[in-house]
């Protein structure tokens, strides 16, 4: 034990009560002696025991009673009933009362001691995520950010001392690691933080409707465009406008982007007249820029107008300390959304979690998080509430897609990509990379399931 556990000890007969306390201090635990159910309630109210071991047939006030009333008090406090009596229907009663176990006279001690050991340990676990929880209210991390890692203080510093300029500013870093969280909280410091943040991901784009998503169009400039339309430039007026996912910007376009970046004005598609405007511009990417230059993805010159400063988001794997700190925000915050009666992680749970590689960065923990929040359901988030790819990472990439006979490869195809989906937490980035596929591909697929890309 880390520290010095108390048991309060409740039991109506003095020599059940002496026996247990003198077992109790051999096995290293401090002992209160209650002689029933009244004075148990005086102890726990004057000296927050950390466990309750108590007698159910008592005079007055039953154990089961006892234990009502303690539980309103502090849920998380350990009660542990001992009978002469046992039957399964008061057993069952016990455990639904929130009994965290029943335990029949003449007791089995190795039984007791291993009982009592595993509510130590579980009391400490929901000490910690107590104390996690009214970190996370105070400040532990930066802005909207959660995390305290050596890498993401630097990350926090270098946002910081970014804001306040105008400069354009390239956010690197895998799927998943907040890069438009970055962008936005850039803007929030920054002077432009009442104007409007406008983010546009140019991977999500169809090619043809990149330049009118941007720039506007005016009426009749291509078939379908039946009025005139502004674009993300001139929506981001007197603001900042991000560039997500940059290196996938069409190629032919890079150049009236680059001049606008330069001159600040543009023509809409189909128009003459010249729109000024007032915009801060940001760029993310998941990619690595220079690498994406030097495969003609991306123009030189455009690269070096956005990377006046590069803020790097870190992988979540290299974020020391970090994982165990956004698991409990995360079942914090879904623990509310659900309604979930979860309430702590266990720490074989947090071990599993600290040596997975979290492809999909904190989106993909936060989709790992909001569904073991949901599953479990008896107060505490174990390994099987994790996704059978969390637990077991080092199985084949794809597991075995069973195939109902008749089906057309499209479907099959389908099939493949959705499960690949669900065993990559819907990481959009490390399912193409399974698949051999491209980023764009899979946006595609999706919208044509009628999921969103």
């Amino acid at each position: 034990m880390s520290r010095q556990i108390t048991v309060l000890v409740v039991d109506d007969e003095a020599t059940m009560r002496d026996i247990l306390e003198m077992r109790l201090r051999k096995w290293g635990f401090d002992v209160l002696v209650a002689a029933d159910a009244t004075e148990a309630a005086r102890v726990v109210r004057e000296d927050e025991p950390d466990i309750v071991l108590s007698d159910i047939v008592m005079p007055e006030m039953s154990g089961l009673e006892l234990l009502r009333e303690l539980k309103g008090q502090d849920p998380d406090r350990p009660v542990i009933l001992l009978t002469a009596h046992g039957t399964v229907e008061r057993a069952v009663e016990a455990m639904k009362v929130g009994a965290r176990d029943f335990l029949t006279k003449p007791l089995n001690y190795p039984n007791l001691k291993a009982v009592l050991d595993q509510a130590c340990r579980d009391r400490e676990v929901l000490v910690r995520s107590r104390r996690l929880s009214l970190e996370l209210k105070g400040e532990k991390g930066f802005g909207p950010f959660i995390g305290m890692s050596p890498r993401m203080k630097d990350a926090y510093s270098l946002i910081q001392a970014v804001a306040s300029s105008d400069a354009s500013v390239l956010i690197t870093g895998e799927s998943g690691t907040g890069k438009e969280l970055a962008a936005k909280t850039i803007h929030d410091l920054s002077a432009r933080k009442h104007g409007d943040f406008v983010a546009v991901n140019a991977a999500a784009i169809p090619r043809d409707l990149v330049e009118s998503e941007l720039f506007g169009h005016e009426k009749g400039a291509f078939t379908g465009a039946s009025h005139d339309r502004i674009g993300c430039f001139e929506l981001a007026d007197s603001g900042t406008l991000l560039l997500d996912e940059i290196s996938e910007m069409p190629l032919e376009l890079q150049p009236k982007l680059l001049r606008v970046l330069d001159e600040a004005r543009f023509r809409r598609v189909g128009g003459k007249r010249e729109v000024t405007v007032d915009v801060r511009t940001l760029a993310a990417t998941n990619q690595d820029p220079r690498q994406s230059v030097r495969d003609g993805l991306l123009r030189e010159d455009l690269y070096y107008r956005l990377n006046v400063f590069t803020v790097h988001l870190p992988a979540l794997r290299d974020r020391e300390g970090d994982i165990s700190l956004l698991a409990h925000y995360f079942l914090d915050l879904f623990r509310e959304k659900h309604g979930s009666p979860a309430r702590a992680i266990r720490e074989e749970t947090i071990d599993v979690l600290e040596r997975y590689r979290w492809p999909g960065n904190v989106r993909e923990l936060r989709n790992v998080m909001e569904r073991a929040a949901i599953l479990a359901r008896d107060g505490w988030v174990e390994v099987s509430h994790l996704p059978p790819y969390v637990r077991h990472p080092d199985d084949d990439l794809v597991g075995d897609v069973k195939v109902p006979t008749g089906l057309t490869a499209a479907e099959v195809e389908k099939q493949l990509i959705l499960q690949t989906l669900d065993e990559t937490g819907n990481n959009k980035a490390e399912t193409a990379r399974r698949l051999g596929l491209n980023v764009k591909t899979i946006r595609n697929k999706l919208k044509a399931y009628g999921m969103d890309g």
